[in-house]
């Protein structure tokens, strides 16, 4: 291969740039010129293809900063829809006009989706990105486990046995994707901050993290110590819920929750609601689960309680709600996702090169080697009917009855973040204060690559 295309698809992470620094990094030194896809899909998806040259003479332009966050690509939650087939034509062909060899994608389980079309006619290998942590197998055979019940409207419902049985860390399929660990940091460093809150004023607070139907971020989130962890994983028993929190708030008078933002009540249905809309990815928008959750308290709790400890004049004076919201997806990554994220952006480089087609970069972990990259087909992801299902955080990661995380999902955690952070990370917040900051406007990089997209 003599030229390689990559683009970032679906929601921007902290760690894209680093992936795409790692993968113009080995493309160097294999001499393989690398062509970025401006705003994913959808550049695609322009007849006229914007794209950038992102190592002339195989180096690697200056713009390109692995220790920012976002994409200096762009990126969209467009995708090339396998059943129109004149579209996909096109695609192809306006890849084959700017002579590639091969394309990266850089993304989600949405984006795995979509690449799966393209794939069969150009190969195609995906760098994973997801603050949710949902893109892999907790182990080898769970893509195996769904069933699927076709609707009387032609739809279908697909689901899985449950298996709460505790599994094999080193047997996981792709430990954890670049954007998590920065993700938490920052979701874990709210709850610090909101926690002085709830102590100061005798409240309770519900913090609600990023996730959808996955409780990874909010198993992270602990590490800023909460009172009660809710997880989408687990049904809420509302009962065992009230009685931790008066537990709880009669000791020290105040309480602080985490909730993932895709928790379901007692029959499984969503606290919050799961809107009729989609994002273009196909996504069911979800909205309100911690004002839900605010609103059950209110009632179960009520004024009394409150009013008689003479800590608060109301139920809804004392219980608040907030969202660390895209905060957990912009800014600065962490070491951990930098580096590994670099990694996985030169192994996809390295799978397009050994001739894989529809394979997935991925990171692996176990005792004996700690992490390290390695690449499987797209296909052990699907299921028997080709779809490929969001990873939901294991059941035995969970602790339902102390509401905390159990000792096997702090085991996964500590081996994510015993050096997550790096020195230079602590040097950066310094920068906060520069005094230029105060007196410079911010340069956008888009400002920057714009002089050098070229198109077909």
């Amino acid at each position: 291969m003599k030229r390689i295309a990559i683009l970032t698809a679906g929601g921007d992470t902290p760690a894209l740039n680093a992936t795409i620094a790692g993968a113009v990094t080995r493309a160097n030194q294999c001499r393989v010129e690398l062509i970025g896809i401006i705003k994913g899909f959808s550049g695609l998806l322009n007849p006229r293809v914007p794209h950038v040259h992102l190592n002339p003479l195989y180096t690697s332009i200056p713009e390109l900063d692995p220790t920012l966050g976002g994409t200096l690509l762009g990126a969209s939650r467009d995708y090339v829809n396998s059943d129109d087939k004149a579209t996909l034509a096109a695609v192809v062909s306006r890849l084959h006009q700017l002579k590639v060899d091969g394309l990266i994608c850089v993304g989600g389980d949405g984006t795995l989706n979509g690449m799966q079309a393209l794939s069969e006619s150009i190969p195609t290998v995906l760098a994973p990105k997801t603050i949710d942590n949902d893109l892999g197998l907790n182990y080898r055979t769970e893509s195996d486990e769904w069933r699927r019940e076709n609707l009387p409207n032609g739809e279908h419902k697909y689901s899985r046995r449950t298996n709460n049985d505790p599994i094999d860390l080193g047997q996981m399929v792709n430990y954890v994707t670049p954007g998590y660990a920065t993700s938490v940091f920052v979701s874990a460093a709210g709850v610090e901050r909101l926690r002085t809150t709830a102590e100061s004023h005798r409240r309770i607070a519900i913090v609600e993290v990023m996730g959808r139907h996955s409780g990874y971020i909010a198993l992270g989130a602990c590490y800023g110590r909460p009172d009660i962890l809710l997880v989408p994983e687990h049904p809420l028993d509302t009962d065992a819920l009230v009685a931790r929190i008066k537990e709880v708030y009669e000791l020290q008078k105040n309480v602080l929750i985490i909730c993932g933002e895709g928790i379901v009540d007692e029959k499984g249905h969503e606290l919050g609601s799961e809107l009729v809309s989609t994002d273009p990815a196909g996504n069911k928008l979800l909205s309100g689960a911690s004002e839900a959750l605010r609103n059950l308290l209110i009632n179960r709790l009520g004024d009394e309680y409150f009013t008689t400890k003479r800590r608060n004049e109301s139920a809804k004076a004392a219980i608040f709600t907030r969202k660390v919201g895209h905060t957990q997806r912009g800014g600065r990554p962490i070491l951990f996702d930098r580096f590994y994220a670099a990694q996985l952006g030169g192994n996809a480089i390295d799978a397009l090169l050994d001739g894989q087609i529809n394979a997935v970069s991925i990171l692996q972990w176990n005792k004996e080697q700690g992490f390290h990259v390695s690449s499987v087909p797209a296909n052990d992801f699907r299921d028997r009917w080709g779809l490929i299902h969001s990873r939901q955080m294991h059941p035995s990661f969970y602790d339902p009855v102390k509401m905390r995380p159990s000792k096997l999902g702090i085991e996964y955690m500590h081996n994510i973040f015993r050096n997550a952070l790096g020195d230079d990370d602590c040097e950066a917040a310094k920068t906060v204060f520069s005094s230029g900051n105060l007196t410079a406007p911010y340069h956008s990089v888009n400002t920057d690559v714009n002089k050098r997209i070229r198109y077909l």
